[in-house]
């Protein structure tokens, strides 16, 4: 089985993240070299971590001959300067989310790869949690029918370091920078086939003396009827708020992923430990998490990101993913500006022609089957409608 050494660049909390994932999942993947601009930040990382090489060159860290394949884990204005060297230096490329700040600069970024022919996967993690992977195997085996309606959420008390608030960096707030993994979700629960065609988006800075917003929900209109809602915000208290509902015309889907694991702790003794990501206080009422790295996806995203790899297919999340992500925030933004339905524009459309959702009604004696529900006494009650006059009735069985 093959091995891979990895240049990672950056050496924040996602840095630490990764590189913990890649070391302990499949063990055989070393992180060879960091790259920092400080060199006290690289030195550490390189010290905390076992990696032999740590620069301060972004080029030179690319371009290093100890690796093979480069993960970008910098803030988003340095993504496409890192995605460019990358795949003229021939190597496989893993770039963390958003891929870009707009779908414009997105667009380029695929294009560059594809142009180089390199690997290149969208390292898009909350898609890649156990439950969201053994739901969107249910949905697909089709446990819930079709799918109408997908919510996601995502809120914690804000970014943990200082560029995620400047948006000239980012491209903006919390719908840059916790949407782009709602949208996503919501995209893998009712088929990435099924082209997303609007967006209405409410935004706000409602707590941070920030310019960027703190605040956002937003409805995306599929081709299929399907409804995808996302809800972000930096000003949530408590914790990280991670979770999902999946509707269907058959079943549905209720995913929490963070605050409500199993686990709940309570102690009133002195300590300052760590609890899990975005966690506030370490007294009280606690919800620490069992292994933060595989209940947040890192485990499995790797996993499926190097056996693509290795394979010559594609991993489940790609650069285009990433585009079509991007896409959908630019109507977002739009439509929080506008207050109106905002067009996604997307010119490379290259998913499926999905048809507009219909369910055939159940029928009764020419009438149409509206609802059945089991009363208290057993028997059935029916509401129907006359498919001629229009008419409702109902009758028990």
């Amino acid at each position: 089985m093959r091995s891979h050494s990895i240049t990672m660049l950056g050496t924040g909390l996602i840095g630490d993240f990764y590189t913990r994932t890649l070391h302990a999942q499949r063990s055989r993947d070393r992180v060879a070299v960091v790259y920092s601009r400080q060199a006290s930040r690289a030195e550490a990382f390189a010290t905390r971590w076992g990696v032999p090489h740590a620069v301060t060159d972004m080029a030179a860290a690319i371009t290093h001959g100890a690796s093979d394949v480069v993960v970008v884990a910098l803030p988003n204005h340095l993504h496409e300067e890192a995605i460019a060297l990358a795949a003229q230096a021939g190597k496989a490329v893993l770039c963390t989310k958003p891929l870009g700040r707009t779908a414009e600069e997105a667009a380029r970024m695929l294009a560059c790869v594809e142009r180089a022919g390199v690997f290149a996967g969208y390292l898009e993690d909350l898609c890649y949690t156990p439950k969201t992977l053994k739901a969107v195997a249910s949905v697909q085996q089709g446990a819930v029918g079709t799918v109408t309606w997908v919510r996601a959420r995502e809120a914690h008390p804000g970014p943990h370091a200082a560029w995620f608030w400047d948006e000239r960096l980012t491209g903006g707030g919390a719908i840059i920078d916790l949407g782009c993994h709602c949208i996503e979700i919501i995209r893998n629960f009712v088929g990435k086939d099924n082209r997303p065609l609007e967006v209405m988006c409410w935004a706000d800075t409602l707590v941070h003396p920030v310019d960027a917003e703190d605040n956002a929900v937003a409805l995306v209109k599929f081709a299929s009827g399907a409804i995808g809602q996302f809800e972000v915000s930096w000003t949530f208290r408590g914790g990280m708020d991670l979770r999902d509902e999946v509707a269907g015309t058959h079943g549905t889907i209720w995913l929490n992923h963070f605050l409500r694991t199993g686990f709940e702790m309570f102690t009133s003794a002195p300590r300052d430990g760590y609890v899990a990501e975005k966690a506030e206080t370490a007294d009280g009422w606690l919800f620490p998490v069992g292994d933060e790295a595989a209940e947040l996806g890192y485990v499995d995203m790797f996993t499926d990101m190097f056996d693509a790899l290795d394979t010559g297919r594609a991993p489940r999340e790609t650069f285009y993913d990433g585009l079509v992500v991007n896409a959908v925030m630019d109507a977002a933004y739009t439509s929080a500006r506008s207050r109106r339905w905002e067009a996604v524009n997307l010119p490379d459309w290259r998913g499926g022609d999905v048809p507009r959702l219909h369910v055939e009604p159940e029928r009764l004696d020419g009438q149409l089957v509206i609802k059945r529900e089991r009363l208290p006494d057993g028997r059935a009650r029916l509401i129907l409608r006359d498919p001629i006059t229009g008419e409702f009735g109902e009758r028990v069985q």
